[in-house]
């Protein structure tokens, strides 16, 4: 099911933003530098125990992109939700996608 999040101009661009849709917190990460553009993925660090993962700092490790939770600064990959330095730790993702200037994510959790 695909549910309306956001308008283009309420994100901020190469950095995550915090949303709530259908029970469940997001973290999205506008990066229009990017072809996909603007990734969703669980904002529970399941490691620091806390929803942080949207003021996590994005970056890239070996060419994949990430955030860093702000909290034990372990990064996870932003296109699977895979922790890299914690091999079995794993967020949540979803499929985004633009219809205009409105943002609208796949609330069926993807499978990675």
């Amino acid at each position: 099911m695909w549910t309306k999040v956001c308008h283009r101009e309420q994100l901020t661009p190469e950095s995550g933003s915090a949303a709530f849709v259908d029970e469940q917190q997001l973290a999205l990460f506008y990066l229009p530098s990017v072809q996909e553009q603007v990734f969703a993925i669980g904002n529970w660090d399941p490691i620091g125990k806390a929803y942080v993962i949207s003021r996590g700092i994005v970056g890239d490790i070996a060419g994949q992109l990430c955030v860093a939770s702000p909290l034990y600064k372990q990064h996870f990959q932003l296109a699977t939700g895979e922790c890299i330095e914690q091999e079995g730790i794993q967020l949540p993702v979803w499929q985004t996608q633009w219809r205009g200037e409105e943002l609208w994510i796949h609330m069926n959790q993807e499978s990675t």
